[in-house]
């Protein structure tokens, strides 16, 4: 080839030459440099350098090998972890914003207990004094009759049972320790009799609310029979619809303190088992 002797010659040819390469390659400035794999040539994309999922091949870029952002991969790897963990943007979690292997659901804090011992003033003035104690409800539950009244109960025809609804806190007062003190608040080896009350009403029943504590009361049960000369008559069966008995039965002991038969029977409990009367 003839060189080109003038300066301006020099810079037109050199000028051509990147011109056909240019178009040749296919490439525009600034893209990844190209590497050979054996016949196909191949871009490594930017910012993934011999990354597979970055790569092009020859005749264009490959849509299932699409560039992957490594905080996606552990992402992924993330969501697949044991169950009961808890998993979190992978961008922004930290070690302390993860949930350690043996960490489990908060306990609950509440739990109701239905509980017959007789006349249920009596049963709420002992009870709603106990620690762990957040509330107790008189009512009616076990019977035949829709929403009876307190006249109706007393009939004793309706199949129902004077009652308490205890809400507790068992990370406080446990079931089981809830009926230690129903155990020891009325005699549960008298059939439909507490005292000089009398009827299938006033019958000694505890009213469970799962399985658990079914099973807890029945051990309780069993375990408490030595303290009693007689037989426990005291029933535990499933609970059934609740019924709040009238407004001014609630809280009756306190508000009656003066009346006969608070004077005469709940007061004396009460003393005996070292509560405020």
């Amino acid at each position: 080839m003839i060189q080109p002797t003038s300066p301006l010659a020099q810079l037109a040819v050199a000028l051509g030459l990147m011109l056909s390469l240019a178009g040749s390659s296919g490439c525009s400035a600034g893209d990844a440099p190209t590497t050979t794999e054996g016949a196909a040539t191949s871009v490594v994309a930017p910012g993934e350098p011999g990354s597979k999922a970055g790569e092009m091949s020859a005749g264009g870029w490959d849509a299932t090998l699409a560039p992957v952002d490594p905080r996606a991969e552990q992402g992924a790897a993330a969501s697949e972890s044991t169950p009961g963990q808890a998993t979190s943007d992978p961008s922004t979690s930290s070690p302390q914003n993860t949930m350690s292997d043996d960490q489990t659901e908060a306990a609950p804090t509440e739990e109701v207990a239905t509980l017959g011992a007789g006349c249920f003033w009596c049963i709420e003035a002992v009870l709603e004094q106990v620690e762990g104690v957040k509330s107790v409800e008189s009512g009616y539950t076990g019977g035949e009759t829709d929403n009876p009244t307190y006249k109706d109960i007393c009939t004793g025809r309706t199949g129902h049972a004077e009652v308490v609804r205890v809400t507790f806190d068992p990370s406080v007062l446990t079931y089981a320790e809830l009926l230690d003190w129903f155990w020891r608040l009325h005699d549960p080896t008298t059939l439909n009799r507490q005292g000089n009350d009398r009827g299938t009403q006033y019958r000694s029943a505890i009213f469970v609310h799962s399985d658990e504590q079914r099973k807890i009361a029945e051990t309780s049960k069993r375990d408490v029979q030595p303290t009693f000369d007689d037989p426990i008559v005291t029933e535990v069966t499933g609970a059934a619809v609740f019924y709040p008995a009238e407004q001014y039965h609630q809280g009756y002991y306190f508000d009656n303190t003066s009346q006969g038969y608070c004077q005469m029977v709940i007061a004396p409990k009460l003393k005996k088992l070292g509560l405020k009367y």
